[in-house]
């Protein structure tokens, strides 16, 4: 008997380290980075290099990355059409075309719709909140009153463009972003953002005074067509992903469903909102930006 359990375990020990000897390990695929999304070096307020990090493969996909695509707006070319419904931002050029931006949108993304201008650019631009955010939510902005100096850690990111209509400021902005993961979704505040290699690309090629239009929820259904919130917070065109009937985004209010649920893993808060109204998720620094 005794000899039986030894021969036993001897050949169960041998067994073991047969598997552990041969055994590899298994490494997984990462996508690879667009060239447009790697890593770079930008210049600092005061001349200071900036590193730029690469956008994670996780947080790019088909409908946020920027791309040449047909354009069948009225829009002259040289405008920036802002769609918050779609989550997405057109740089109109000659023959038809433009350059598609993916956006996250937030509460001034559906503020805000009509025709203003770009009446101010800024690289890496400082921001302080104003005197009355300060005064009625201290807790999430007195920190700030001293402003933040442009940075990695500013929630305007590497660029912002300033928007004015008939000369007074919209407080809507168009700019970069400390979170790249938002880009496609609906973050709480703020206006439009865009990956920080996206708004230097716009930044240099359009300049001041160049019109900008933001679309009603109207005109993006009717040039768009109706679209769907993924599981993940993004939007696609409906039909395109099998999702529930109810969540396609309809032309008329009253075509939606009350409420939409949607859970930012990155975000700090997710809340209720309206399809209607592209609201869904909230981080306290980039909740920050007006």
């Amino acid at each position: 008997m005794m000899m039986r359990l030894a021969t036993l375990f001897t050949a169960l020990a041998l067994g073991l380290a047969a598997c552990g000897n041969n055994s590899q390990p298994i490494t997984l695929a990462t996508p690879p980075v667009p060239p447009a999304y790697q890593a770079r070096t930008d210049t600092g307020p005061n001349g200071e290099p900036i590193q730029i990090p690469a956008v994670r493969a996780a947080y790019l996909n088909e409908r946020n990355q920027r791309q040449q695509v047909p354009y069948n707006g009225p829009e002259e070319p040289g405008t920036i059409v802002v769609d918050p419904y779609a989550r997405v931002l057109y740089h109109v050029q000659q023959g038809g075309q433009a350059m598609r931006y993916g956006v996250a949108v937030g509460r001034a993304g559906t503020g805000y719709a009509g025709t203003a201008t770009i009446a101010r650019k800024a690289a890496w631009p400082s921001w302080r909140p104003t005197d009355n955010m300060i005064r009625t939510q201290p807790d999430l902005y007195a920190q700030f009153a001293g402003g933040l100096t442009g940075g990695m850690h500013n929630p305007l990111g590497s660029r912002a463009l300033y928007l004015y209509e008939g000369g007074r400021d919209t407080y809507y902005r168009i700019h970069g972003t400390m979170d790249p993961s938002s880009i496609g979704k609906a973050t709480s505040a703020g206006c439009i953002r865009l990956f920080n290699q996206d708004i230097i690309d716009l930044f240099s090629q359009v300049e001041t005074g160049a019109t900008v239009h933001v679309r009603s929820q109207a005109e993006s259904v009717r040039l768009e067509g109706p679209m769907t919130e993924t599981p993940e917070g993004y939007v696609v065109p409906a039909g395109q992903a099998p999702v529930p009937a109810t969540a396609a985004l309809a032309p008329t209010a009253t075509a939606y469903p009350a409420t939409s649920m949607v859970t930012d893993p990155y975000a700090v808060t997710t809340i209720s909102t309206p399809y209607s109204a592209p609201v869904t998720t909230m981080s306290p620094v980039e909740s920050a930006v007006q």
